[in-house]
């Protein structure tokens, strides 16, 4: 397996710097790498079935020997995204527990916890399961427990597992669930906003749980939690205004939270941010940074979640990053489609073997990039085309039949927005030595395969 270029280890816990070597395991990652590829994994061509993953990198494949519909990753992009967040957060002297949801690949967990990331966030009780048979040490559920099989499996874990609580009800599914036990559950009181997802509404709410959770006999609570990117989806005045003025409220909840001495733990969290606004987060919250040195109060630090960074798009993250905006260097793109012209119809319109089982459209169509007669060929920039519906199997792209030759059988590389979306529709996913986003892409190496488990 290719290990992008990575750093020591480490990451911060009540403001030390320690080492985890052990953040997930090698091995369990590792063994990825004699996994059998057959029929199951669309990304592998029918000639390499039944190659190992090891075999398949060691006959050197290149873009031409696949097939499409395609996703594939960008090395260089993967590494210079993973550098770049863990080189800020470290400047900012903030937490990063990168939410792995957005990939599900343990191999590219095990690149942000070599860079440094305290843990990895999950989603929900399937997702802990892949992440704890990897090995992962430290992780936070961005959720709450209420399954009890959930609530019992978390209980039974030797790991650091957080999860967040938003209602007097949900500790008390926990407290049932645990009754006659001695453990001890680490949670994070969730601050929610009107019209957001989950977590309690209001300052004086979330305080209504903490209290239920210091009364609690198995609870501690180790911080505080929320999400800000369902209350804007956009960076004009409006949606920051909203986005910060949340995190000014989780703010005043963990102020009100220390004063009342209702933090159970010595280090405690305050964790929001996606991809979108971590920037904002860490402008608002990091004053709350602490060593806890002054009246015994516990250290605390900030902890962001940004997930979609490692890979970037061509869409939704291109426009919102932080690192898009007012004239900063944004992230790279890592990924792409490629999709055949299956038929030209009629003029100005191809339709392409990719569509919504393949590739992302919940945040905005494919972005024709560039055309060639075959993959891995020479190929020219794709003006003016435009993806304008997709099916489940098909893309419908509309085309200058005046100024641009589409065939059948040539090959389009598609620039795509949302990672969450576009890797979970595959096992595995090739990753090429470069595909030169701001050049004519031409063939290149395959020196990984990242595998994914959703």
């Amino acid at each position: 397996m290719t290990h992008y270029a990575a750093s020591t280890p480490q990451h911060r816990e009540g403001n030390q710097r320690v080492d985890t070597s052990e953040a997930i395991s090698a091995t369990a990652v590792a063994a990825l790498a004699d996994r059998r590829l057959d029929w199951r994994h669309k990304a592998v061509p029918a000639n390499a079935n039944g190659n190992t993953h090891a075999e398949f990198l060691a006959a050197r494949h290149t873009l031409a020997d696949l097939q499409t519909p395609l996703l594939t990753l960008d090395a260089q992009a993967l590494d210079a995204n993973a550098d770049r967040l863990a080189d800020w957060c470290a400047h900012k002297g903030v937490l990063l527990a990168p939410h792995g949801k957005t990939t599900m690949s343990p191999q590219l967990w095990t690149e942000q916890l070599n860079r440094g990331a305290w843990g990895i966030t999950l989603a929900n009780f399937a997702q802990l399961r892949v992440a704890r048979e990897f090995g992962v040490q430290n992780l936070q559920l961005a959720n709450s427990l209420t399954d009890p099989h959930a609530v019992r499996w978390v209980a039974d874990q030797d790991s650091t597992i957080l999860s967040w609580v938003d209602s007097v009800e949900t500790v008390a599914v926990i407290e049932r669930t645990l009754a006659g036990t001695d453990s001890v559950l680490d949670v994070l009181v969730e601050l929610g906003a009107h019209g957001g997802r989950t977590g309690a509404r209001g300052v004086d709410a979330a305080l209504e749980v903490a209290w239920a959770v210091d009364a609690a006999e198995h609870l501690r609570l180790v911080g505080v939690s929320g999400y800000e990117g369902s209350l804007a989806h956009t960076a004009d005045d409006a949606g920051l205004a909203a986005v910060r003025g949340y995190l000014a409220d989780m703010r005043l909840l963990h102020e009100e939270l220390l004063a009342a001495r209702l933090y159970g733990s010595a280090s405690v969290f305050i964790t929001a941010g996606g991809s979108a606004y971590f920037d904002d987060v860490v402008t608002v919250l990091s004053p709350c940074i602490s060593t806890g040195a002054e009246m015994g109060d516990p250290a605390v630090d900030v902890m962001i979640r940004s997930g979609a960074y490692i890979i970037h798009d061509d869409g939704f993250y291109r426009g919102i990053s932080p690192f898009s905006r007012e004239g900063n260097e944004p992230f790279t793109p890592g990924m792409y489609g490629w999709a055949r012209v299956v038929s030209q119809p009629e003029p100005g319109l191809a339709i392409l073997d990719a569509g919504k089982r393949d590739l992302p459209f919940d945040e905005g169509l494919p972005e024709p990039q560039f055309i060639g007669p075959v993959l891995g060929g020479a190929m020219e920039p794709l003006v003016g085309a435009e993806i304008t519906s997709v099916n489940d199997q098909h893309s419908f792209m509309t085309f200058n039949p005046e100024t641009t030759t589409v065939r059948p059988g040539d090959v389009v590389r598609l620039g795509l927005s949302h990672p969450c979306t576009a890797f979970d529709k595959w096992t595995v996913i090739p990753v090429l030595a470069s595909t030169g986003s701001a050049e004519r892409p031409g063939d290149q190496t395959v020196v990984d395969l990242i595998h994914t488990f959703f």
